[in-house]
């Protein structure tokens, strides 16, 4: 594919309280989790270096929720 990762996590080996939330749409391979009771998610690409400036904008905004929630 003209993905450039050298491994890849396999959905089937998540454990109940991880979901995948990315996927993918060349090679359906997972690109992102989320915790679902923990305040953690995780991407495999650069949002920061997205084709538009705000494609991934929701990513940083969702972070600093995340931060804020979890420091009150």
């Amino acid at each position: 594919t003209s993905q450039n990762h050298g491994f890849v996590v396999d959905p089937d080996s998540l454990p109940a309280e991880l979901e995948v939330s990315h996927i993918s749409l060349f090679d359906q391979s997972v690109e992102g989790l989320r915790h679902t009771s923990k305040p953690a998610f995780c991407v495999q690409y650069h949002p920061e270096s997205s084709p538009g400036p705000h494609d991934s904008r929701y990513l940083f905004e969702r972070f600093t929720d995340l931060m804020e929630k979890t420091r009150a």
